[in-house]
């Protein structure tokens, strides 16, 4: 794979509120794609607010090019609803994880970032130092529907001999 920078684990945590696309229910499951990856979490039946707790790895090439985030609903006899979607940038949390961690206490807010017109965020986005560990927790607000948020976590995974972003 060409310049593979490392690994990028998203633990699709849970949806809330999200739209109802069968009769009084929605059976959610997400799909991730970065480039021409694509991964999807189990369908949870009959859940607007669904706790998926699950992880996706993506190979990560470019720092550069958004997540997207799309929300279906399962159908069994017909093309599967989509639900909304959202995107996001990595580049802030790559950056984070390239600063020396030494000497940081465990919790400690390396970048805050907030909502705007150019991004899915519901919430402030804090990437925090954990156990040793960048990570960074989102609320993503879906787009394209009537309301909905995906609470999603970010963990980076170093590959040995991976190339580095940064010197």
């Amino acid at each position: 794979m060409e310049n593979l920078l490392g690994l990028l684990r998203i633990r699709v945590k849970r949806g809330v509120n999200l739209a109802v696309r069968d009769v009084r229910s929605s059976d959610p499951y997400v799909v991730v794609r970065a480039g021409k990856q694509r991964l999807k979490t189990r369908i949870i039946k009959k859940d607007v607010n669904p706790e998926w707790n699950e992880d996706l790895t993506l190979s990560v090439t470019d720092p550069e090019r958004p997540i997207k985030l799309t929300v279906y609903d399962h159908d069994t006899f017909s093309k599967d609803d989509k639900m909304g979607d959202a995107e996001f940038e990595i580049g802030p949390f790559i950056e984070a994880v390239h600063k020396p961690l030494e000497g940081l206490p465990n919790g400690t807010i390396i970048q805050r970032l907030f909502p705007s017109r150019q991004n899915c965020l519901a919430d402030e986005s804090c990437i925090t130092c954990c156990d040793g560990k960048i990570v960074q927790d989102m609320v993503l607000r879906l787009r394209n529907v009537e309301c909905g948020e995906v609470e999603i976590q970010l963990q980076w995974i170093m590959i040995p001999g991976s190339s580095a972003l940064l010197p």
